[in-house]
């Protein structure tokens, strides 16, 4: 084999190698995963979204009391079964769902956990906005038109503590 010859397929085995170093890494599952930041997010301006005017939880979860309620609290320790009316949304702004839901027991998984925190110490007859993290989303599974790793946005009416 010539000198040159040599130098070519010693070149092809160095990039090969370092290829393959590439893969190996991505498939050990390096940090090729983005998640958003809450926030380093530009959410569409229709949502409204506050991040100063919102109250942040340890858990990274966001929430807002757009109107106040009048009625009984939900108690921030308790299981209670509450009925509410929801819609739900990407960053970009769209609408992915909406409706009322419920009676459903909080503390069970009924519900998402970032919508569950999110309700605890609402007021019946209030409206809240949650902006919640993938964390407490749905993580890494995309559900339906919800793509993996997504920021939610939620506008949640608590109709009743049953």
């Amino acid at each position: 084999m010539s000198h040159a010859s040599l130098r070519s397929a010693f070149g092809l085995r160095r990039r090969a190698a370092a290829l393959l170093l590439l893969l190996a890494a991505a498939a050990c599952g390096g940090d090729s995963v983005f998640i958003p930041e809450i926030e380093e997010t530009n959410f569409a301006a229709a949502l409204d979204v506050n991040l100063a005017a919102s109250t942040k939880t340890a858990s990274g979860l966001y929430y807002r009391d757009l109107i106040v309620g009048t009625g009984a609290t939900v108690p921030a320790d308790t299981n209670k079964s509450v009925t509410v009316g929801y819609a739900g949304y990407l960053r970009n702004g769209t609408q992915f769902d909406a409706g009322t839901l419920g009676p459903f027991t909080l503390g069970t998984g009924a519900v998402i956990p970032g919508f569950d925190q999110g309700i605890r110490g609402m007021k019946v007859g209030g409206r809240r906005q949650l902006i919640i993290p993938p964390a407490l989303g749905y993580g890494g599974e995309r559900v339906g038109s919800i793509p993996s790793n997504s920021i939610l946005v939620f506008v949640v009416d608590l109709n009743r503590i049953n």
